[in-house]
């Protein structure tokens, strides 16, 4: 049944497509295309500029696509589409969109991905014994669609792969560090662990009330639950990064849930939202369906005060979430704010900063922050991120007799990078691109890491285009 639905669901999205090529064929020729985003002129005030855009993109588009096509948010007529992250959370009005986008009748496709082809190596200098070397290829794909029903009603549905298992094996890839999930029995640390084959198939209903209300039903198997920010996987200030961030644990680890509903209602800049869904993080075989338990809660507010920026409350408790520990309840609160801002030339700027907190009974709580940014000028982008965690000695699985049972480690990290586009054919782009990290670790971990251990890599990225309009 679980496959059957897979199967069902790409087929409608593959015949939806093939239709809408067909028609856009046999459609006049439209236009030259426009990029999506442009600069508010430089003596104008920011907010207000940007509004102006925001709406002006809106009815452009509206006026563009076949009637009946809902070129809106994905849980909303009334929002644009630019604000769609992950599962049900919010990215500014003003962020990029990078995919591929067709129309047949009374359906709006989208097709999104990115794909790394690299070697990494996590400790150039061998100053530890934990770094690790691999040529590997991260990658995830997702593809939606969304039609309206009724005058107010709209439909959507997503399907997002990832084929991390075939590229990265049972035990992911080398990230000094990083902790979470398990292979072979054993906890994975120092690597990021792959995801699961099927890493969302969700469905929602959305009916706007008014232009300022909006309510939403959500169901995800596998899904995304109402807690932390938008994934890292699609956030537009790490979309450049192969690597997850080692806080990833702290604030988006859930978003591969089996099992998931959610209800939300948006009233006007805000939104709120509760999700009853699966505390258990996804089992060694990436290729199946975990059982659902919807025996963990969460619950998210969030605010767009502007088109440039997102923010997110949330709290949550996660039911056994690590299968080797299944006695430990975590008690999960996130704070997020994202921030966009699109210039001249396709040029763009985009932060994320972001903290979280695990709390688990009888343990001290483990707190984690990160800071990132990406800028985009022509071909280049450049980036950098920090991020400061606390790991436990069961998070980097360590004797609890030699380095003390409640000992927190604090882990600072800097990571920098740039890619620049060798190619752009069809709407798909060809990046080339390079990264360093440095680790800033206790004196109680040199023995095992080095001092300040350093990891390079360097890679091909392959990546949609930037969404234009017709103008």
């Amino acid at each position: 049944m679980k496959r059957k639905l897979f199967i069902l669901l790409v087929m409608i999205t593959i015949s939806g497509v093939m239709r809408a090529q067909h028609e856009q064929h046999k459609a006049p020729p439209q236009k030259a295309e426009k990029p999506l985003k442009e600069m508010p002129a430089p003596k104008k005030a920011m907010k207000d500029t940007s509004t102006h855009n925001m709406h002006v993109m809106k009815d452009s588009m509206e006026m563009k696509m076949p009637s009946g096509v809902p070129m809106s948010h994905a849980f909303s007529l009334n929002l644009p589409m630019n604000r769609n992250g992950s599962g049900t959370g919010w990215l500014p009005d003003a962020s990029p969109m990078y995919g591929y986008m067709f129309h047949s009748k009374k359906w709006m496709y989208m097709v999104h991905g990115n794909l790394f082809l690299r070697y990494t190596d996590q400790d150039v200098g061998n100053k530890g014994s934990r770094g690790d070397e691999k040529f590997d290829a991260p990658n995830w794909f997702m593809m939606m669609a969304q039609r309206k029903v009724g005058r107010k009603g709209l439909f959507h549905y997503n399907v997002m792969i990832s084929l991390d298992r075939i590229t990265e094996g049972g035990s992911g890839y080398p990230l000094l560090f990083q902790s979470g999930e398990s292979w072979e029995g054993q906890p994975l640390v120092d690597r990021q662990h792959p995801h699961d084959l099927f890493s969302e198939l969700s469905v929602s209903y959305s009916y706007a009330f008014s232009k300022k209300v909006d309510a939403f039903a959500y169901f995800g198997y596998p899904g995304e639950p109402a807690i932390g920010s938008v994934a890292f996987m699609h956030r537009p200030s790490a979309l450049s990064y192969p690597d997850a961030p080692i806080s990833h644990h702290w604030n988006d680890g859930t978003h591969i849930t089996f099992g998931v509903a959610t209800l939300g209602v948006r009233l006007d800049k805000f939104k709120v939202e509760g999700s009853l869904f699966t505390g258990r993080e996804p089992d060694e075989n990436r290729y199946n369906f975990d059982k659902m338990r919807f025996d963990s809660w969460s619950g998210r507010l969030s605010f767009n005060p502007s088109p440039n920026w997102a923010f997110q409350a949330s709290q949550g408790f996660i039911k056994s979430p690590e299968l080797l520990h299944p006695d430990e309840d975590v008690n999960r609160t996130t704070a997020s704010a994202i921030f966009s801002l699109p210039m001249r030339n396709d040029n763009w700027l985009n932060v994320t900063t972001l903290w979280g907190l695990n709390k688990t009974a009888g343990h001290e709580g483990e707190n984690a922050f990160l800071l990132e940014g990406a800028l985009r000028l022509m071909k280049t982008e450049v980036f950098t991120r920090y991020e400061w965690v606390q790991k436990a000695v069961e998070e980097l699985n360590l004797d609890p007799a030699k380095y003390g049972e409640a000992t927190l480690f604090p882990v600072n990290s800097i990571s920098a990078g740039a890619t620049y586009d060798l190619l752009n054919f069809q709407k798909t782009r060809l990046a080339l691109g390079g990264q360093f990290s440095v680790f800033f670790n206790s004196n109680a971990l040199h023995e095992l890491y080095g001092k300040n251990p350093i990891a390079l890599q360097v890679y091909l990225r392959l990546y949609p285009g930037l969404m234009k309009m017709q103008h």
